[in-house]
């Protein structure tokens, strides 16, 4: 992609719309992780007649105030003592030149672990690559964002749809961000006793939080 390429929410939004008129879906139902949960969100304020239900996963915040609150926790479990040691004891073995492969499995599984609530269960995450220019342009396009008005706006105007979401109460991302969306949408809350990552951490009651919600087909 080059470098100029705009990668912001709009952006966004906009290829999820084409994505529905090129499947000829009328209405979707909507099921986003992390930044995903967040997305779904502005897709339906933009196009508030083409969600049938929602599914909220460890939603990204609504606020530019929670999302700095989860830089910040984020940064002081990641300086946690035990997880500086496991990435001073990967650099002693010489993993890096032995196996480089079993190296940046480990690797990838330390530059996660302050999401979980016990940083070993990274073990169990399926590891994946987040460019972080990228990153750093979706939440700049953002700017000092908060849905919150709009998603009032929104429930008094328009039939909200039928939300669910499941976040974790040990999750980085503050869960505060997750009850007032609740609140607003009038939508189930599963709070789940994880971090970021219920599908990994707690596989059961995860499939049975979303298992009767979305559809079979």
């Amino acid at each position: 992609m080059p470098r100029d390429t705009p990668v912001g929410w709009r952006e966004h939004v906009a290829d999820l719309e084409a994505l529905r008129i090129s499947l000829t879906i009328n209405r979707l139902t909507l099921c986003g992780y992390s930044w995903g949960g967040l997305l779904a969100l502005l897709y339906m304020l933009e196009h508030p007649e083409r969600v049938a239900r929602l599914a909220l996963v460890s939603p990204a915040s609504p606020t530019v105030a929670y999302r700095r609150q989860f830089d910040e926790e984020f940064a002081r479990r990641m300086a946690a003592p035990e997880i500086l040691r496991a990435r001073e004891e990967l650099r002693a073995t010489g993993l890096r030149e032995k196996d480089p492969a079993a190296y940046q499995r480990r690797a990838f599984e330390l530059s996660v672990a302050g999401y979980f609530r016990d940083f070993r269960d990274a073990k169990n995450l399926t590891a994946f690559r987040v460019n972080a220019r990228t990153q750093q342009a979706v939440w700049d396009s953002l700017g000092e964002y908060d849905l919150r008005p709009r998603l009032r706006e929104y429930a008094a105007r328009h039939p909200i749809p039928e939300t669910r979401i499941i976040h974790g109460t040990v999750d980085p991302i503050p869960i505060q961000g997750s009850r007032e969306v609740a609140e607003i949408l009038s939508a189930t809350l599963i709070e789940l006793p994880v971090g970021h990552c219920p599908h990994v951490e707690a596989t059961e009651a995860f499939v049975r939080g979303l298992d009767d919600f979305l559809p079979k087909q």
